[in-house]
C-alpha cells in the first residue's frame, strides 16, 4: 500500500461563535478515526489517525443532539493520471475542484442508527507537484433549520478522493427528511451537491 503524508485540520465552530482546531499528519493509506459520543450541548468528538489522540470534528443542535461523529475515513481511488483522463485535462484549463458525487446511505434509517455521508470530488492543478488545501463541509438541515455542519480540513495532492463522515442518530432523533448539502471549498474554486436521508 502506497503511504501518503497528509495534514488533517478538524475544527468546532462552538455555539458561541469561537473556534477550536487540531492538526494531524502522517497517515498511511486511508485515514480513519474511532469515535467519540455527543456531549449535552450538542457537540461531537472524533479521534483521527493511529493514536493521534481526540479533536471536534463539529456542531450536532436541534433534532440531532445527542448523536455522535463516529468516524472519519477517506481514500484515493484515482491519482493525477486516472483523474486527468476523466476530465481531459490540460493545464490550460487552470486548477480544478468538482464535486462529483454526494450519497447519504443507508437513505432510510431508524434513530440510533448511522447514516454515511459521503462525498468524492476531484483536484487538479497545472503543477504536478502542487497541493490544495480543502474544507469539506456536510450541512445538514431539518425543516430548514440547521441541525448539524461537521467540518474538516484536509490538504491533497491532485486525484480524485472519496470521504465518509458517519453520523449516529440520537435515539429520540426526530422523524422526516432531513437534507445534507456537501460542500468542497479551497482558495480558488467551490462546488456542492445536495443528498437526503429520511429518519422513520
Amino acid at each position: 500500500m502506497k503511504i501518503k503524508t497528509i495534514s488533517v485540520i478538524l475544527c468546532l465552530v462552538l455555539l458561541s461563535g469561537t473556534t477550536a482546531c487540531s492538526t494531524i499528519e502522517k497517515y498511511t493509506g486511508t485515514a480513519v478515526g474511532a469515535g467519540a459520543g455527543g456531549a449535552a450541548g450538542g457537540i461531537a468528538g472524533a479521534l483521527i489517525g493511529h493514536g493521534a489522540g481526540a479533536v471536534i470534528a463539529g456542531t450536532l443542535i436541534g433534532a440531532l443532539v445527542g448523536g455522535a461523529i463516529g468516524y472519519f475515513a477517506y481514500d484515493q481511488p484515482k491519482n493525477r493520471e486516472q483523474t486527468s483522463k476523466t476530465y481531459n485535462y490540460k493545464p490550460s484549463k487552470g486548477s480544478i475542484l468538482s464535486m462529483e458525487s454526494a450519497d447519504a446511505s443507508p437513505s432510510t434509517v431508524r434513530p440510533g442508527d448511522t447514516v454515511d455521508l459521503k462525498m468524492t470530488y476531484a483536484v487538479l492543478n497545472p503543477s504536478s507537484n502542487a497541493k490544495t488545501m480543502i474544507t469539506e463541509i456536510r450541512e445538514i438541515t431539518y425543516k430548514g433549520e440547521l441541525v448539524g455542519r461537521p467540518e474538516v480540513k484536509v490538504e491533497h495532492s491532485d486525484g480524485t478522493y472519496t470521504s465518509n463522515v458517519p453520523l449516529r442518530l440520537p435515539s429520540g432523533a426526530a422523524k422526516g427528511t432531513y437534507k445534507v448539502k456537501a460542500m468542497v471549498e479551497s482558495a480558488y474554486a467551490r462546488d456542492v451537491r445536495e443528498t437526503t436521508f429520511k429518519v422513520r
